[in-house]
Order: structure tokens, then sequence, then C-alpha cells
């Protein structure tokens, strides 16, 4: 974004940047809540992170992704495996998040909380 030198960096931080479901852009265009990263002295790109409630749904479309099918599909033990790793990443913290991952899941609330309380008695 400032010189050809910084393209490995930008690469080197781009999987991170997505992971999170971030955006990047140049430091010129960077306002006051997005992180301005430096490399070797020099600010190299901006990175605009997103809003809890996005990330939460970016969460979902990766853990989609990695399992290959919608979560909806998964079976009941897959599901609870879904639930701990959500709980585990904040995702219950966020405003709607349970009723969010219900729907992703294809079940109810009360079956959400159920998982929750489950590992909790676990």
């Amino acid at each position: 974004m400032t010189g050809a030198g910084d393209e490995p960096f930008i690469a080197a931080v781009k999987p991170l940047i997505d992971a999170i479901g971030g955006d990047m852009l140049p430091p010129d265009e960077a306002g006051p809540d997005d992180v301005v990263l430096s490399w070797e002295g020099a600010d190299v790109v901006a990175v605009r992170l997103p809003q809890l409630a996005d990330s939460l749904d970016h969460i979902l479309a990766a853990m989609e992704r990695k399992r290959g099918k919608p979560l909806a599909e998964l079976d009941r033990k897959a599901k609870q495996e879904v639930v701990r790793t959500l709980e585990a990443r904040g995702a219950f913290a966020v405003r709607h998040g349970v009723e969010t991952v219900a729907g992703a899941l294809g079940v109810s609330r009360f079956t959400v909380y159920n998982y929750l309380n489950r590992e909790k008695g676990a």
C-alpha cells in the first residue's frame, strides 16, 4: 500500500485480517478506530476491524467453510462442539449472540442454552 517492499508484510498479515473479518486500507485513509500497522518504521496498512455482530457472522461462515457444509446439517454432537468453540471465543457476549447461533445451527435458543448449561455442568 506504500511500496513494493511492503508486499511481504501485507501478505503475512492478510490471513489474520481475513480471519477476523477486517478490511485493509491505505494508512492515510485510516479513521480514529482503525489500527495502523507499521513495518520498518513506516506505516504500511490500516486495518478496519469489524463490528462485533459482524464478527460473529464471519466466525459462523468460517466454521461452515471449515466443515464443508451448513452448520444446521451437523449432528447434535458436532453442534455442541460448535457451541463450545463459540463460547470460548466470546460469541455469547454479543447482543443477540444466542439467537444468531441458534439460527445458524437450525435449533432453538432453548437448545443453545441447554448446550451451554451442559458444558457448565460437566
